[in-house]
């Protein structure tokens, strides 16, 4: 099943209408869909080399957006009907526990998965059921999905080709170092400053 989803993802990279499908699986990437936009957001680029950063602008509004839609299934459905399931269980204390220990790394979570090839649908739900700052976790989308989505296209559009096979021969390792190498700097400065 993941195989025909994949195929018919790239399938649509090459379609005429390939920019509103494009926003269409970033955004429900974010909430519920397997298969990550760059699957599209890739051959896109390189067919079209100048507009790829159109593209990744494109992807990241989508992402963003579609983000939200995960954050409100997290916050909605948890009120209606995870705190009932949680009391019956007797674990609304070690809830608590654990949403206050998220949104204490909330952002830094936040980031990190939309900047790598982790599931961003699970840290989107994550975020609307421990109550994460909107106002946060939007800025921590914003900034990780654009570098994300504008590093691709940047090193197709540059560098052509040969990028084309290193990224996607690399991409999961490559975005999880720079995710890496990223929050690690941002640690670093903390402890300097």
């Amino acid at each position: 099943m993941l195989r025909r989803l994949y195929d018919w993802v790239m399938d649509l990279a090459g379609h005429r209408h390939a920019e509103p499908a494009l926003a269409g699986v970033a955004f429900i990437e974010s909430s519920v869909f397997p298969i990550p936009p760059d699957v599209m957001l890739m051959p896109m680029a390189y067919a079209r080399p100048s507009r790829a950063f159109r593209y990744a602008a494109v992807a990241t509004v989508a992402s963003v957006l579609g983000g939200l839609l995960g954050y409100a299934i997290g916050f909605f459905l948890f009120e209606t009907v995870g705190r009932a399931i949680l009391g019956f269980y007797g674990l609304s204390a070690e809830f608590e526990a654990f949403a206050r220990n998220y949104n204490e790394h909330g952002i830094a979570i936040v980031f990190f998965a939309g900047l790598t090839p982790f599931p961003f649908k699970v840290i989107t739900i994550a975020s609307g059921v421990t109550g994460l700052g909107l106002a946060a976790f939007i800025a921590a989308s914003v900034v990780a999905r654009g570098l994300r989505f504008f590093l691709v296209c940047g090193l197709i559009y540059w560098f052509g080709p040969p990028v084309r096979a290193f990224i996607e021969r690399n991409l999961g390792l490559m975005t999880f170092l720079f995710g890496v190498l990223l929050v690690g700097g941002f640690l670093a400065a903390g402890y300097l400053i």
